[in-house]
């Protein structure tokens, strides 16, 4: 004798499982959390505004950043190669490194012109060395030529101080004769005397004071200035200074001065060329 099985119906939602919740159920909570919201206070709602957005900060930062990186993206049209790039960086490179250059040469005129008051009507034209000593005979080469206004017999200087002057001019460049070379001849003065004499390289690194007689008592240590020269210097300048005095041994009634210059020639870089009439 079998036994009759039977079966038990059991209504669809008494089949959930333990701890299920209903569509329902969460649709009806989320209606009483919005109708929380809007009759609440507006402080307790920005407290609640606030903690959402510091519980979701990191998604909500990954979305902004997708939106506007796709707002950003250029056309592929406008993208420039690498090597366009590069090359454009490299061109700002330069012309910052010239602005820079520019901006310090602008300083050092101006402190020039300062130290030099007496020039503040002349043009003074920067220039750079491009060599010195040209085999031996005491001249220098700069980068500036006529076109920046230079001239024979203009006078250079080198650290604030007479070093020669202009003896031959180019487009572009410049000869200059330095005051130890043995044709240069300036008309100088010592410092502490009223009188003018010449002075005239010798050939090394020196120059020597002419023709001045022993009834003018000469210091060593005394400074030699370039005398003024109407249209080529309206100051006098120094050259150098004294560095040893004593009897010619060709002519005892005359001095026998030898003048240091006031710089190192040798390790100047730079010079300055005075113009005193520059062109409008």
């Amino acid at each position: 004798m079998t036994r009759k099985q039977t079966r038990i119906w059991v209504p669809r939602h008494s089949r959930r499982r333990p701890g299920s919740v209903s569509r329902r159920m969460v649709f009806t909570w989320f209606t009483l959390a919005g109708l929380i919201l809007v009759v609440a206070p507006q402080e307790v709602t920005n407290k609640f505004q606030f903690a959402f957005a510091q519980i979701f900060r990191w998604p909500l930062s990954i979305g902004r950043n997708i939106s506007l990186s796709a707002r950003t993206r250029q056309p592929l049209g406008d993208a420039v190669s690498r090597r366009e790039h590069s090359q454009l960086q490299n061109h700002l490179a330069n012309v910052t490194e010239e602005l820079v250059e520019k901006h310090r040469k602008v300083e050092e005129l101006s402190g020039l012109r300062n130290r030099l008051y007496a020039l503040q009507g002349a043009k003074l034209m920067l220039a750079d060395v491009i060599t010195g000593s040209i085999d031996g005979d005491n001249k220098l080469i700069i980068n500036r030529g006529e076109s920046d206004g230079l001239a024979e017999g203009q006078f250079v200087l080198g650290d604030n101080s007479i070093i020669g002057m202009i003896s031959e001019v180019s487009a572009r460049t410049a000869k200059v004769k330095l005051i130890t070379d043995p044709s240069s001849n300036i008309a100088a003065k010592i410092g502490g005397l009223d009188v003018e004499t010449l002075v005239q390289g010798d050939g090394k690194d020196s120059v020597k004071v002419q023709l001045l007689s022993i009834k003018h008592k000469v210091q060593v240590g005394a400074d030699v200035y370039a005398c003024k020269q109407p249209g080529l210097l309206d100051t006098a300048i120094k050259i150098g200074a004294v560095a040893r005095c004593k009897r010619d041994d060709g002519n005892p009634l005359l001095w026998d001065i030898t003048v240091r210059p006031a710089c190192e020639i040798k390790e100047l870089s730079e010079v300055a060329v005075v113009i005193m009439n520059p062109r409008q």
